[in-house]
């Protein structure tokens, strides 16, 4: 082997090691690690463990508390809280909880159909906790009155005797100021996640008043998940029509406000998972993002003030979502007149291919009832479209052997006139006939199957603690069993590019057969890559998603099947591979 083959292969080991080391500060950066902390028991006197650095941390690809002091304070903060009395009940098909009368808060809801963690046990996922928790989000629905009394944060509001809030039975709460204007909040529900709320001010008084109806959803962003570049955490909403992921957090701290320009469609906070959005009615409102210290933030729908006269009325309905970003449920509302609520989740540019591969997987997932068979059958399906795009590309390949010496004996002619050299061999393929792109065209159509399937591991609530077989529980999450730590039993996780688990190590060993049955390659360099290579995307790939790997290592699978056909199907085509291969280890051991 010649100096400059040397130089080269020692720059791609070196460029090699150097991705394997960036890829894990860049992948602790962006995807911090989604365990969380065990949470703390709170002793027998209810006292609380005093913070630790976890309090500090990242937040987590899912969201929620990261420090086991808050967990264990959010916990007991909650039985304070929610004491019954002074509240009214919710209680509908997707969300639970109760509403408070002081203020008129909607601050405590639960998701019914989603759990806390993967156990089955740990409770439903709850979204909305009162004011003061840890873990605070909750929306208020009121009133500012120009020069006339209203009611504020602690007004008790009247309810019905017994009233609990379902979608058969909404809830009315009143309260009056004395003066002549009587108040009214009047909750609905629906069996998803919508909340609607009218808001009226009744003026029974001998002069017209001014109000001006308001809403605003209050969050820490303690429990925010993590804000990649590619999926928004934070802030967002839609105006004039359009999606806004954005400003983060960040943004809205340093200047303390940000206002939204254009007509509000709705407005509020998204996590990966779930999102609470304040929707107004057709008058339309004026919209803002608050920092209010202390890591909590508010987003803020107002209305223009409003005159109303003696014996009159005012009302206005906003509806708040709180849930689950489950994407037929956000069609439907969509499709009911919500502008744009289907893109609150962040398909990004390539929703065009995402959405439809999603509805395929969802309807595979019907027909199996596993997510992880429904995925080895989506890579089946696309395999299969592209078994004539693969033939195709083997023929090419023998068409690329058979001109081989002709390529060598144009190389050796002209090997001072790269220039000319190159034009040639142009000529050649022309006269052949030859496509030399051809052979990538099966791994081009597979990007887009590939990026759809990786937002829609990391985006789709649906996806959310979806099992295999055996060990793996978490189709979204990575691999949970590392080699370095015996499987769990070291107690230790080894960095993100060493967590090689199961499902890694079968990628690197399928791609490694794979490239086997692959002609070897004339230039050594290139060789040298390609045996490589497998072993590099064993590491790179090892903190993606389950899913995402048994996507590949099916389709890896697949394609030395389908490579162990196509060769019998084209002996000569195997016998010059064969030849290809012996004359580059003689080449090698000459070198």
């Amino acid at each position: 082997m010649d100096k400059t083959n040397s130089r080269n292969i020692i720059l791609a080991v070196v460029l090699t090691a150097l991705l394997l080391f960036g890829w894990d500060a860049g992948v602790r950066y962006f995807y911090p690690q989604a365990n969380k902390p065990k949470p703390v028991a709170v002793a027998a006197d209810g006292a609380v463990p005093a913070p630790s650095a976890a309090a500090s941390a990242k937040p987590t690809r899912e969201g929620g508390l990261t420090s086991a002091a808050d967990q264990a304070l959010e916990a007991q903060d909650l039985k304070t809280a929610l004491n019954p009395a002074g509240r009214v009940p919710i209680a509908a098909a997707g969300l639970s909880g109760s509403l408070n009368l002081t203020g008129g808060v909607i601050d405590d809801l639960t998701l019914n159909h989603h759990t806390a963690a993967i156990q089955k046990d740990s409770g439903p996922q709850r979204i909305f906790s009162p004011a003061g928790t840890p873990a605070q989000q909750f929306a208020q629905f009121g009133f500012l009155g120009q020069g006339v009394g209203a009611p504020n944060a602690g007004t008790v509001w009247t309810a019905p005797t017994g009233a609990k809030l379902t979608p058969q039975t909404p809830v009315t709460l009143t309260a009056s100021n004395g003066t002549g204007q009587t108040y009214s909040l009047t909750y609905s529900i629906d069996d998803a996640y919508m909340i609607t709320v009218k808001q009226a001010v009744t003026n029974a008084g001998t002069a017209p008043v001014s109000v001006k109806p308001f809403a605003f959803i209050n969050r820490t962003d303690k429990t925010a998940s993590v804000d990649t570049w590619n999926v928004h955490s934070g802030p967002f909403g839609a105006f004039d029509g359009t999606v806004s992921f954005g400003p983060n957090y960040k943004d809205v701290s340093e200047p303390g406000q940000v206002a939204n320009e254009g007509k509000t469609d709705w407005v509020g906070f998204t996590d990966i998972y779930w999102m609470s959005t304040l929707i107004p009615d057709a008058a339309g409102a004026t919209s803002s993002f608050r920092s209010l210290g202390n890591k909590v933030f508010r987003a803020d729908l107002v209305y223009g003030d409003t005159t109303v006269a003696p014996g009159t009325e005012l009302a206005r309905t906003t509806r708040l979502f709180a849930g689950a970003k489950e994407s037929n449920v956000l069609d439907k509302y969509e499709a009911a007149g919500v502008p744009k609520f289907g893109l609150a989740i962040d398909w990004g540019w390539f929703r065009w291919f995402e959405k439809p591969i999603f509805w395929l997987l969802k309807s595979l997932f019907g027909l199996a009832g596993n997510f992880g068979v429904a995925i080895i059958l989506l890579t089946l399906i696309v395999r299969g479209i592209m078994f004539p795009i693969a033939q195709r590309q083997f023929a090419s390949m023998a068409a690329m052997r058979a001109i081989q010496p002709k390529m060598k004996a144009l190389q050796e002619r002209y090997k001072d006139d790269k220039q000319k050299q190159q034009e040639e061999v142009m000529k050649l393929y022309k006269a052949e006939g030859v496509n030399p792109l051809a052979g990538c065209l099966p791994m081009f159509l597979q990007i887009p199957v590939f990026f759809a399937l990786y937002k829609v591991l990391i985006l789709a609530v649906e996806m959310r603690h979806q099992p295999f077989v055996l060990w793996i529980k978490d189709l979204s999450a990575p691999d949970p069993l590392h080699i370095l730590n015996l499987f769990g039993l070291l107690q230790f996780n080894p960095p993100a590019f060493l967590g090689i688990g199961v499902l890694a190590l079968l990628l690197g060993i399928t791609m490694y057969f794979q490239f086997k049955l692959n002609p070897a390659q004339m230039d050594p360099v290139q060789q040298q890559m390609f045996a490589i290579m497998p072993w590099m995307m064993m590491f790179i790939m090892a903190p993606f998603a389950a899913g995402l790997l048994i996507y590949w290592i099916t389709s890896n699978v697949l394609t030395i099947a389908q490579q162990t056909y196509l060769y019998r199907k084209h002996p000569q085509l195997k016998a010059q591979a064969d030849k290809d291969t012996a004359d580059a280890s003689r080449a090698k051991a000459r070198g």
